[in-house]
């Protein structure tokens, strides 16, 4: 008699969300009214039923030691009934539904140095990539550059100093963009400015030649023989120094101490609250890597936010603010420098760009 075959197991990626959700979500499972913001760092939810939920949220830095992990679930044990969610933005929310609770672990989360914040018209933790901890393609530092950002913005995190609107900053460590840094409202973002550096007498017996040729998405490598060595060249006018030939050959290095830097951006948005999404846009093209602190770089987003918070309207984000007063009065406040580099020619932009929800009615 043949063996009855096992279950075929169907559901292997992660745990079902569902088994996770505290009580009063999983009750009012898509039937939430509304939401508002009662102070800074915590969001009421409002459900159909009249049952309420409030969400304390608190920064983090993303890299965490297990000791701040058990603290986060000693916190949730506490006042959460054990419930806390993590956001893509780093932040830690604490999801409360005994209101008597959310001021003590406010305070409990403050003595334990994790400023509450970031809600609304706000700047909320910074999405960032690896950087130099461990990104073999990286231009710049993630962690250091963001935290270096933070710290000069945190009145605009907490509340103390005031926004038209919520503005959103990403960070990505090359332009392969793992921080999403095209729709936010400032990027920084970490620029090579050098074609690979290649090691001809290595490449052969490190490399294979036709996938190294095959990774350029844009057609700029092609074998040669150089110095009687099987090897490759770049052609440097097609070369966007995406390291993506460093990703699958080592023997094309690209990192680059001297010409490695970060560039900024500005004006993108995800939503289509207002106005549809918008893609940012080149604002200065290269500041130097400056560790541990890189003053330049704060120094630029800082100006950005404060010219911004100075002269928007309400509920204006940045990329609305710019388009309403345009782009030479955006360089004239701020005080950045037009350079050709701010010039760009996507020809087909109109027909690959532009895709809303948005509808104009006309006679």
């Amino acid at each position: 008699m043949a063996a009855t075959p096992a279950k075929r197991t169907t559901d292997i990626g992660p745990p079902h969300f569902e088994q996770f959700l505290p009580p009063v979500i999983k009750k009012n499972y898509g039937k939430w009214k509304y939401h508002e913001i009662p102070r800074q760092g915590v969001l009421m939810h409002v459900a159909e039923s009249g049952d309420k939920l409030w969400s304390v949220r608190a920064a983090t830095p993303r890299l965490m030691s297990i000791e701040t992990i058990r603290l986060f679930a000693d916190l949730a044990d506490e006042f959460c009934d054990g419930h806390l969610r993590f956001t893509s933005r780093n932040n830690v929310e604490f999801l409360v539904v005994d209101e008597a609770k959310i001021e003590p672990l406010i305070a409990r989360l403050k003595k334990e140095g994790y400023p509450v914040g970031g809600m609304g018209a706000s700047i909320t933790n910074i999405v960032h990539t690896q950087g130099w901890v461990h990104c073999h393609s990286a231009a710049s530092d993630a962690s250091g550059v963001v935290k270096s950002v933070m710290d000069e913005l945190f009145p605009y995190f907490d509340g103390s100093q005031k926004l038209p609107a919520k503005l959103r900053i990403a960070f990505a460590c090359c332009l392969n963009m793992c921080g999403a840094v095209h729709c936010s409202d400032i990027a920084i973002l970490g620029v090579h400015r050098r074609a690979p550096a290649i090691k001809h007498e290595l490449l052969n017996s490190q490399c294979e030649i036709p996938s190294t040729v095959s990774a350029c998405p844009t057609g700029a490598i092609r074998p040669a023989k150089v110095d009687g060595h099987d090897s490759v060249e770049v052609i440097e006018e097609r070369c966007m120094f995406c390291a993506n030939c460093y990703t699958v050959c080592p023997a094309m290095t690209l990192n680059d101490p001297v010409n490695d830097g970060l560039s900024i951006w500005v004006g993108g948005k995800v939503s289509n609250a207002r106005h549809e999404p918008m893609f940012s846009k080149l604002a200065i093209p290269f500041l130097p890597n400056n560790p541990p602190r890189w003053p330049e770089a704060v120094a630029a987003v800082k100006n950005i936010v404060e010219v911004y918070a100075g002269h928007a309207r309400k509920y204006e984000r940045m990329g609305e603010w710019i388009e309403r007063i345009g782009w030479p009065q955006f360089f004239k406040l701020t005080g950045i420098e037009f350079t050709k580099y701010h010039i760009d020619d996507f020809k087909h932009a109109g027909e690959t760009f532009r895709r809303s929800l948005h509808f104009r009615h006309s006679e």
